[in-house]
């Protein structure tokens, strides 16, 4: 995959000097720091992370959701409070 990026000058120069005393090219260079940045960076997450920030957004969540479904519902839904 072809790829083109502007990288500031300091950057540039910092990365010529690495290739340069690593006898590596630019782009051997780039791709080394790119496996490593993503193999300790990137964490895909999982359905349950995803999700975790909106677990209990309704304000619902006290007590047994499943079982009291119906009557949450209808409090939702008449404007009345669901606590």
């Amino acid at each position: 995959m072809a790829l083109s990026i502007h990288l500031p000058q300091t950057v540039e120069q910092s990365l010529n000097n690495y290739c340069a005393n690593h006898a590596i090219t630019q782009d051997q260079a780039i791709e080394q720091a790119l496996e490593q940045f993503l193999s300790t960076q990137y964490q895909p997450s999982n359905a349950y992370e995803l999700g975790q920030a909106g677990f209990g957004a309704d304000e619902t969540h006290a007590g047994d959701i499943a079982r009291n479904s119906k009557q949450l519902l209808r409090k939702k839904f008449s404007g009345e409070s669901a606590s």
